[in-house]
């Protein structure tokens, strides 16, 4: 299982291929598993946000996580496997991680719980509540996607929970970051793409990044480079990553994601269900620049 000392490095959440009718293509995934975990990542997310949890079934689930495990077994990695449990509902968040504990995952990844606006309290509590199934938990602040944003002592609160391993900053910003650093040993990892380098500098462990899937060495470059103290050069090599980074979250992830994977010939189609729909033709003709 993950420990906190092992939530550093550049870690991939992946996309859930469809089918052009909706359905799960695990021929598809089982062949960007393949491509993508020959790079030395430090980990994986299936069942994220970029996995479109909220759309995907658990039994869809629990298939995507068998695929991952033969893939990295096929190759021989040594690659944690990480499942997004988190809902807005705490006794089907309970349900989840002990269920993705008894497949053997490495850890879970728990959002604030989302359309519900509970309070900073019952935040608090369903986290508590969670953790207790003695499944490593990573925390997942990302407000732009959950209608609320907890305070800094609030997360703190959160970070003390044994099991808690560390967080997924994914606010937009780096004041989160800032209020923690210093008041928790455990790590925080960088959610939001697009200042990666800039939270390095500030004290995160790490990435946790939807784009690093392409250009997936100068990613890993900038952690090392990072890692190394080298913080100039770590953001120097970032802004070269920064124009597709932001293409990429031109239009809600991970419908650009997964249109560049399907004009890479890696999915067999760009598919996303619905709410979300395909990108735009005026994006498609600025991701065309990067195939």
């Amino acid at each position: 299982m993950l420990q906190s000392n092992d939530l550093k490095g550049i870690f991939v959440p992946v996309v859930t291929p469809f089918t052009q009718d909706g359905e799960l293509d695990l021929p598809s995934f089982e062949r960007y598993l393949g491509q993508l975990l020959l790079h030395p990542l430090h980990g994986i997310v299936i069942n994220g946000t970029t996995g479109e949890a909220p759309t995907v079934e658990w039994a869809e689930v629990e298939a995507l996580f068998e695929v991952t495990r033969t893939v990295v077994q096929r190759l021989g990695v040594r690659m944690p496997i990480i499942v997004g449990t988190g809902t807005n509902d705490t006794r089907t968040t309970v349900r989840r991680t002990k269920a993705a504990g008894e497949w053997g995952a490495d850890a879970v990844l728990v959002v604030t719980p989302y359309y519900s606006r509970p309070s900073e309290e019952g935040a608090f509590r369903h986290f508590q509540t969670v953790v207790e199934t003695g499944m490593p938990l990573i925390a997942y602040e990302v407000p732009e996607r959950t209608g609320i944003r907890l305070s800094a002592e609030t997360m703190e609160r959160i970070l003390t929970l044994d099991g808690v391993i560390g967080l997924k900053d994914a606010t937009g910003g780096c004041d989160l970051l800032n209020a923690l650093v210093g008041r928790t040993a455990k790590p925080i990892m960088a959610g939001s793409d697009d200042i990666f380098a800039r939270m390095l500098r500030r004290g995160a462990s790490g990435g946790l990044l939807a784009s690093a899937q392409f250009r997936t060495e100068s990613f890993l470059e900038v952690y090392r480079l990072a890692a190394n103290g080298l913080y100039d050069e770590a953001e120097a090599a970032f802004v070269k990553l920064l124009p597709l980074t932001r293409l990429l979250f031109r239009e809600t992830n991970p419908s650009p994601i997964k249109w560049m994977l399907a004009q890479s010939g890696i999915l067999a189609s760009d598919g996303v269900r619905l709410p979300l729909t395909p990108i735009s033709r005026p994006l498609q003709e600025e991701l065309s620049a990067f195939l």
